[in-house]
C-alpha cells in the first residue's frame, strides 16, 4: 500500500486543539501512516486522543485514539521507533507517564482480579491485557482492538478505561508469566485522560 503523509495541520487540529497534555515530555505525532480509510475515520471521530511517550531511552513514540460506539469501544494506536517484530500492548492502572521507565503507571489493569493471561482466555485475563502487535522493518506499527468489556467514563469501576494509561513493551507478551506476561521494559506510555 502506498504511504500518505498526513498533513500537520490534520495532527495539529486532532492532536493539539482540545487534546490535554498527558505526558510532561514533548513527542511530535506520527506523520505517515499507510493509506487506511478507516484509520483516518478513527482519528477525525476520536472521543479520547492522546500522545505516546517515548520511555526507558527509547525512541517508541505515537498516537492514540479511542471511540465508543454501540456499547463498544475501538482503540486505534500508530507507533513509530519501534525494533521490527512482535511487541506487547496493555493498559495500566494509573494515567501517570511521569516516571523515566514508565512505571509511575502501575501494573496491569486488573479490576476484575483474574490471573494474567490471552484476551478471551476462559482461564483468566485483565481487562488491559489486550495482546502482541507486530511493527513493520521500519519500526511502525497501527494497532486495532474493539471491546464490549470497556467503556469512555461511564463510571464503572470494571470497564471504565479513564484514567488508566496504555504501555507499549519493549517484548513479547507470553500470556503465562504472573503477573505481567514477561513483556520486558516499558518503551512508550500515555495515559488516557478527557
Amino acid at each position: 500500500m502506498k504511504k500518505l503523509i498526513l498533513l500537520a495541520s490534520v495532527f495539529a487540529l486532532l492532536f493539539t486543539t482540545g487534546c490535554k497534555k498527558n505526558v510532561k515530555e514533548k513527542n511530535e505525532p506520527i506523520t505517515e501512516i499507510e493509506k487506511d480509510e478507516p484509520i483516518v475515520e478513527a482519528v477525525k471521530n476520536a472521543k479520547v486522543r492522546l500522545t505516546m511517550a517515548s520511555k526507558s531511552e527509547s525512541s517508541v513514540k505515537g498516537n492514540i485514539v479511542f471511540n465508543q460506539e454501540d456499547g463498544k469501544v475501538a482503540m486505534v494506536a500508530l507507533l513509530e521507533g519501534l525494533d521490527p517484530g512482535q511487541h506487547a500492548i496493555h493498559l495500566h492502572e494509573k494515567a501517570d507517564c511521569s516516571s523515566d521507565d514508565g512505571k509511575s503507571s502501575g501494573g496491569h489493569w486488573n479490576p476484575t482480579n483474574q490471573p494474567h493471561g490471552k484476551w478471551g482466555d476462559t482461564a483468566g485475563y485483565h481487562k488491559g491485557d489486550i495482546g502482541n502487535f507486530t511493527a513493520d522493518d521500519k519500526g511502525m506499527a497501527v494497532v486495532n482492538f474493539s471491546t464490549d468489556e470497556w467503556c469512555i467514563g461511564c463510571g464503572d469501576a470494571n470497564k471504565d478505561i479513564l484514567g488508566k494509561a496504555v504501555i507499549v513493551h519493549q517484548g513479547v507478551d507470553d500470556f503465562t508469566s504472573q503477573p505481567s506476561g514477561a513483556a520486558g521494559s516499558r518503551v512508550s506510555c500515555g495515559g488516557i485522560i478527557q
